[in-house]
């Protein structure tokens, strides 16, 4: 086996495995987001009918109060909770251990007389007795409703009264006021008793939480019971607000039952299950009727990762209640799929993120009916993806869908709009924004994989694009010969399917590696010059080849996409330049020609549009020799050519029919007529003679 081929074998290998799993990646990570709550089966809403048979208590279950009057109740008692502080007996030891120091060693209480030295100690001690704390601490329980506090000691809490207790500038305030008669209150001041005066009454945060946790325990969670058996609601009853509160209160208790680990394993595999056989349909979708897209890496991991952005969004906000289902902006998956794969790809891509994401969204009927019409239509809507106004007008469909959409299941299902919810109108005015930004994603993701959209191929297709008109200047006959290969190329590709915005924007590309030596090719040579006089033979073909070189060069230089750098480097395959490979050839009739020196490099075409391209590049150049154009010498060269590309295997890479073929070679006869057609001539004005007039 040869090295080349086992390279492309291990490729191939490579390519089996890849595509596989990353499939079984996505299933994983999708089942480990998955919400896990999936235990009770129906949906509902207050104020709107039942949509199930009748229901009756499976179990004996208590009626859970709604959370606002819960939270009520709860808020109600907490007025007369007191939280816990505790005494460091540190603080004050400290304190007084200092000031003793500085009664020896500052010359500011050393020279104070005995009596102020011993008001300020003992006033001191009062202060640590009654308790000094944070002025925050202070203001928040004296605003409360019960204006106290409990102080810790050791197991025992004490209740005290806030009006007791100090903050560092009442004790302040309170060494000065109270100071006996015979003592200076200004001399106090200068002693600096504020640095003895600290905080010793701490707030015990542990403490607190857990008295006042068990204190809001002492509300009653639930409000009577259901007992097995008894009937709750029957199909077509409008569930109020009691029905509703025993409908949340089944839903609670049945997903609190579910946590055991068997039931629990069992919702798990379930999930893996169904998440398993939806992405194995889109697998085998891939596998049998894109295969192209199935080799192409970039493609799937493209599709699965837009795919799973959207359910994880999905599983995220339904697990923690985020916001409204219908805000995420489903319609994207479709857009983006349909511009750089195809309509059919992005229908099934959607309709595998609607059904997974309806098994997390509640009333997932109405989810899927509504996300299923806007799929479908945006398909319609943005056939292909050229202009900017086609996105906008897009959007504009998809929000009137939404609206219409919901108004029929509103009518559906109550038989009036006074029932809808029209805070949903809100939430698809959202979703119609998000929308209108993803414009900003086609850039995005034709930068991060390196696709190419319809508005890249319009813009590139600019003939005052610097890159072409430099060509047009050059080489004004190559540029007028890119133009003919284009209308062929896109006349045909319309015809059996192709991509004609491709092929038009790669055929006004193919040949700008020309403009390196411009005078060397027939189109842009004026009558009596042939600046191949003279030269070798094998090295005009050498010119002539490296314009293929020279192309993707300049065009790499000027950051064209792969996809045109594509239609650079295939337009003439592997051939070779005919007329200076069998000149050379009738002139060295017992040599062996370097098939180096006469061929071009490739690579052959390996798609529709680069096989037409090669096509249309050659019967556009020599029909331009032909002495007369009617309709059977038009037809005679095309078949002649492209029969002769056809023999020497060309096209062997490339997705083309022989039906495909045929078509093409219709389509370029019927131009070539119309290109070359002959006009009328024009009369000549024939001389009167003018009689004079007699006076």
């Amino acid at each position: 086996m040869s090295a080349s081929s086992s390279k492309k074998k291990k490729i191939r290998i490579r390519t089996k495995i890849f595509v596989p799993m990353v499939f079984i990646a996505a299933i994983l990570l999708v089942t480990y987001v998955f919400p896990r709550q999936g235990s009770f089966k129906y949906s509902f809403s207050e104020g709107r009918p039942w949509q199930y048979g009748l229901l009756t208590a499976p179990f004996d279950f208590p009626i859970y109060k709604p959370a606002d009057q819960l939270k009520a109740e709860q808020d109600s008692i907490l007025k007369f909770y007191e939280p816990y502080f505790e005494v460091d007996d540190e603080v004050q030891k400290s304190a007084l251990a200092d000031f003793d120091a500085d009664v020896n060693l500052n010359d500011k209480l050393s020279r104070l007389p005995a009596e102020y030295k011993l008001y300020i100690r003992d006033k001191l001690q009062h202060l640590y007795t009654n308790g000094i704390m944070r002025s925050a601490d202070y203001d928040r329980i004296l605003d409360s409703a019960t204006g106290s506090l409990r102080i810790k000691k050791g197991n025992v809490a004490e209740s005290r009264k806030i009006e007791t207790f100090f903050t560092i500038r009442s004790a302040y305030e309170k060494v000065l006021n109270d100071v006996p008669r015979g003592v200076d209150a200004a001399v106090v001041r200068s002693a600096d008793i504020n640095e003895y005066i600290r905080e010793n009454v701490i707030f015990d945060a542990a403490t607190s939480e857990k008295a006042q946790n068990e204190f809001v325990q002492q509300v009653d969670i639930s409000r009577g019971m259901v007992q097995q058996g008894q009937r709750i609601i029957d199909q077509g009853e409008i569930v109020d607000a009691r029905t509703y509160n025993i409908l949340s209160s089944l839903k609670r208790v049945s997903e609190e039952r579910s946590g055991g680990s068997s039931r629990s394993s069992g919702i798990i595999l379930g999930q893996l299950l169904l998440v398993s056989l939806m992405f194995a349909s889109f697998h085998l979708y891939l596998l049998f009727f894109r295969p192209t897209e199935y080799r192409n890496r970039k493609h799937v991991v493209f599709m699965l990762l837009l795919i799973l952005i959207f359910l994880l969004l999905t599983a995220i906000n339904v697990r923690f209640d985020l916001f409204s289902v219908y805000i995420i902006p489903y319609a994207i998956v479709t857009i983006l799929i349909r511009t750089f794969i195809d309509s059919r790809t992005a229908l099934f891509a959607s309709l595998i993120t609607i059904i997974l994401s309806s098994l997390m969204v509640p009333f997932p009927f109405e989810f899927i009916v509504i996300q299923i019409a806007v799929s479908m239509v945006s398909i319609f809507m943005l056939k292909e993806l050229s202009e900017r106004s086609q996105l906008i007008r897009s959007s504009f469909f998809i929000l009137l869908t939404y609206i219409l959409v919901y108004i029929g299941l509103i009518l559906y299902q109550e038989g009036s709009l006074k029932e809808g919810d029209w805070l949903m109108l809100v939430y698809f005015l959202i979703n119609f924004i998000f929308i209108m930004f993803s414009y900003s994603l086609v850039y995005l993701v034709e930068k991060s994989f390196g696709f190419i959209s319809g508005v890249t191929l319009v813009e590139l297709s600019n003939i005052n694009k610097p890159l072409l008109k430099e060509l047009s200047e050059k080489a004004p006959g190559t540029f007028q010969h890119s133009l003919q290969v284009s209308n062929l190329g896109m006349a045909a590709a319309t015809k059996i399917g192709a991509n004609a915005s491709l092929i038009r924007t790669g055929a006004l590309y193919h040949d700008v590696g020309k403009m390196m030596n411009p005078a060397f090719f027939t189109e842009n040579q004026t009558p009596g010059m042939n600046p191949h006089a003279g030269l070798p033979l094998e090295e005009s073909a050498r010119i002539i080849i490296s314009h293929v070189k020279d192309g993707v060069k300049i065009a790499l230089k000027y950051n064209v996409p792969q996809q045109i750098v594509d239609f650079i480097e295939t337009h003439h395959g592997t051939s070779v330049p005919k007329y200076f490979y069998i000149s050379w050839k009738n002139a060295n009739p017992d040599k062996e020609a370097n098939e180096a020196d006469f061929h071009y490099p490739g690579p052959n075409p390996f798609s529709k549009e680069t096989a037409i391209m090669m096509m249309a590049d050659a019967v556009e150049a020599s029909s331009r020799s032909l002495p007369e154009y009617t309709e059977e010498s038009l037809r005679n060269l095309v078949n002649k050519i492209i029969d002769a590309q056809l023999n020497e295997g060309y096209f062997r890479l490339a997705p083309i029919t022989f039906r495909d073929i045929q078509t093409v070679k219709d389509v370029f006869v019927d131009k070539l007529k119309t290109m070359y057609h002959s006009r009328i001539a024009y009369p000549e004005l024939k001389q009167q003679t003018v009689i004079p007039t007699q006076s």
